[in-house]
């Protein structure tokens, strides 16, 4: 079963808008796919799917045994998960739990200084979690650069930083849209054939060349 985290070390970086792209992107392959909203504070995954009545459903489970509990949950009845973790520097053992379950782990990020400075405590966190895990390594991991504008050479400068540290940076990246900062609350459709369908795509891809 595909099971992606998205996480992040702080909130408010799209991982909640992001979360709901990848979900919709999966369900709109044919995917029997679940929502997982891990983020106990906020519940911002949970109430968009209520009030945009998404096709979809949500779950909140914001538990720092989340990887004990989902598989029960999940059993045989899905055949992918996203998970919209918590901000990891608030809640970090519901995020090593998610990490624990994750087959691919995806960090949405601006191609910004503040952002970049993030992602090491992330890799230390799946570092950590890889000797957990059933097979003792750490999920498939990629960047997602998101809020991207046409042209910017920042976002070339960043890619180019992240992986010169061994990060695989998705080749997609989502564009600073209204289509996206309103989002949320509405329905989402064509998800597939959006930035994010792209990104899923590539991320999923990445499973075949680490094996």
């Amino acid at each position: 079963m595909i099971t992606i985290a998205v996480m992040n070390l702080k909130g408010g970086t799209t991982k909640t808008t992001t979360a709901a792209y990848l979900l919709h992107a999966l369900h709109e392959s044919g995917l029997r796919s679940l929502g997982v909203d891990a983020d106990g504070e906020n519940d911002s995954l949970a109430d968009w799917q209520a009030d945009a009545d998404w096709p979809v459903p949500v779950v909140g489970m914001a538990v720092s045994n989340l990887h004990k509990q989902l598989p029960g949950l999940v059993s045989d009845r899905y055949d992918a998960v996203v998970i919209d973790t918590p901000p990891m520097r608030e809640h970090r053992n519901v995020v090593v739990s998610a990490a624990r379950l994750a087959t691919h782990v995806v960090v949405p990020m601006a191609p910004t200084a503040m952002e970049h400075k993030r992602l090491p405590a992330i890799l230390e966190l799946l570092d950590e979690v890889g000797p957990l895990r059933p097979d003792g390594q750490p999920p498939i991991f990629a960047v997602l650069f998101t809020r991207t504008v046409p042209n910017a050479a920042s976002t070339q400068v960043y890619r180019e930083l992240i992986t010169d540290d061994g990060i695989t940076v998705l080749q997609t990246a989502v564009g600073r849209l209204e289509r996206y900062a309103q989002a949320y609350g509405d329905t989402i459709t064509n998800a597939l054939n959006t930035a994010y369908g792209d990104a899923l795509t590539e991320l999923l891809d990445m499973e075949t060349v680490a094996a």
